[in-house]
Parts: structure tokens; C-alpha cells; sequence
């Protein structure tokens, strides 16, 4: 099973930009579709961003699409999550997550590995 450290997270203004990072270990971090998502205060947790193992497929929720980015480096066992255009509307605390399965329809399935977190606050 793969271990997930989140970092990058902090405060930020309206309209500004943060990059959050997810460093994988103890597994083939290249078998792994990763995901972003995110919970705010008395809200269900939500996929943001899903990317594929190639690269070649990502999803996006439509609250994000134009303003987020995943990426990631399989060299560096790391994924990424850019975020511009920030609005307070995206505060919370932010997760990735790791899944064997290789769809990233609706933002994939089966997400067993999870990190412990990075909050993001954007204030207005």
C-alpha cells in the first residue's frame, strides 16, 4: 500500500495562487491513478482532480475546470495540484488519494490510500 504526505497548503488571498504537492513511498507510485479532493467545514468530502497513471486522462470538478491543474511526476513519486484564481469558496482541507483502478470517469473509484491532509484557507 502506498503512503501519502501532503504539503503546500496555507493561506492565501482572493485571486491568488498555491501549489499543493503529494509525495508518494512504499509502493509503485506508477500503478496508482491519484486524485485531489477536498472537504470544508460541514461539507461532504468531493473529488477535485483525478489523473491517470499516464497522464493521458485527468478529471476535473466543475468548480475547478480553468482555475486547477493535476499533474505529476512519476521520477518523483509526486503528484500535484496547482491552483489559481483561488476563491474563498475553495477553503478547506485538501487530501490526495491513491486507487488501483485506472478510470478517472467522475472522478474514479475506489481510493483506498489517503494522506493526512493540507488545509487551504483563501480569504476574501
Amino acid at each position: 500500500q502506498v503512503q501519502l504526505v501532503e504539503s503546500g497548503g496555507g493561506l492565501v488571498q482572493a485571486g491568488g495562487s498555491l501549489r499543493l504537492s503529494c509525495a508518494a513511498s512504499g509502493s509503485t507510485f506508477s500503478m496508482y491513478t491519484m486524485g485531489w479532493f477536498r472537504q470544508a467545514p460541514g461539507k461532504e468530502r468531493e473529488s477535485v482532480a483525478v489523473i491517470s497513471w499516464s497522464e493521458l486522462s485527468t478529471y476535473y470538478a466543475d468548480s475547478v475546470k480553468g482555475r486547477f491543474t493535476i499533474s505529476r511526476d512519476n521520477a518523483k513519486n509526486t503528484v500535484y495540484l496547482q491552483m489559481n484564481s483561488l476563491k474563498p469558496e475553495d477553503t478547506a482541507v485538501y487530501y490526495c488519494a491513491a486507487s488501483k483502478s485506472r478510470s478517472v470517469v467522475g472522478g474514479g473509484v475506489n481510493f483506498r490510500s489517503w494522506g493526512q491532509g493540507t488545509q487551504v484557507t483563501v480569504s476574501s
